[in-house]
């Protein structure tokens, strides 16, 4: 393969990782430095808008890159087709390296836009670094945040395959990328909770590397809880269970 045509699928996955988490930390950051402190009271749509955003914001992100490198935007897609679906993987370092770059930079700009909004919000930067980064919902109980990574991620690799797969009646190429920003909405309307859905180490590690040069104290990263471990590796084996069941499980019937 030539440089430049590597080159150009680098910066297909820079710009629909960075779309996804402009998108994506955006509506979270509408939904959280917004709110007047009345009880019960739902800012900017809540949970919903969340969920929709980040599913609509795969979408585009899918659209944007689809053509040109695949459109894996997660390091847990790429390590999975590289397994199973033969990706190059001379290639799976510098994707998983432009998607990571793509996801900082998104971060970057949703501060840059909200900043503002944050000082007044968190004056000291203390308690809004779940705008970019997911947390456990039980820190004392690290494991059950892993579980759950494990498990969303295997949902998203064994779906986004289904629905891919030439020989299981896949959807118009033209609308797989609203299915797959659909099971996006799903796993986080169905697995929201426990660990913030990240089902993508670059979605989280890349806004949280962010969050921590930019002075936010409770980031997971440099502070003394260092969960970021979870949301970036949780995945990464999450991926390889949904892809490895889809295909000895179901896919080798298709056939």
């Amino acid at each position: 393969m030539s440089s430049s045509r590597l080159t150009a699928e680098l910066i297909a996955e820079f710009f629909g990782t960075f779309v996804l988490l402009t998108i994506g930390t955006g509506v979270v950051a509408s939904v959280v430095l917004f709110g007047t402190g009345r009880p019960g009271e739902v800012i900017n749509g809540g949970t919903t808008n969340i969920n929709l955003a980040w599913g609509l914001a795969v979408m585009f992100g899918v659209f944007i890159a689809g053509k040109t490198s695949g459109a894996h935007l997660n390091p847990a897609v790429t390590l999975a087709l590289a397994i199973f679906r033969g990706f190059a993987w001379s290639k799976v370092v510098p994707y998983m390296l432009a998607q990571m770059t793509g996801a900082f930079a998104g971060a970057a700009v949703v501060f840059l836009n909200y900043r503002e909004a944050f000082y007044k919000f968190d004056p000291g930067l203390e308690k809004s670094a779940g705008i970019f980064a997911t947390f456990p919902a039980f820190p004392a109980a690290p494991m059950a945040g892993f579980l759950d990574q494990v498990v969303g991620t295997a949902l998203l690799l064994f779906l986004v395959l289904a629905i891919t797969d030439e020989d299981n009646a896949p959807p118009p190429a033209s609308l797989i990328p609203l299915f797959i920003g659909l099971i996006v909405v799903a796993i986080g309307m169905g697995f929201g909770s426990m660990h913030g859905y990240a089902i993508n180490p670059a979605r989280d590690f890349g806004p949280r590397l962010f969050a921590a040069m930019a002075g936010f104290r409770n980031n997971g990263l440099t502070d003394a809880t260092g969960i970021f471990w979870v949301p970036l590796i949780a995945p990464l084996l999450g991926g390889i269970i949904g892809a490895g069941v889809y295909d000895f499980g179901f896919r080798r019937f298709l056939r």
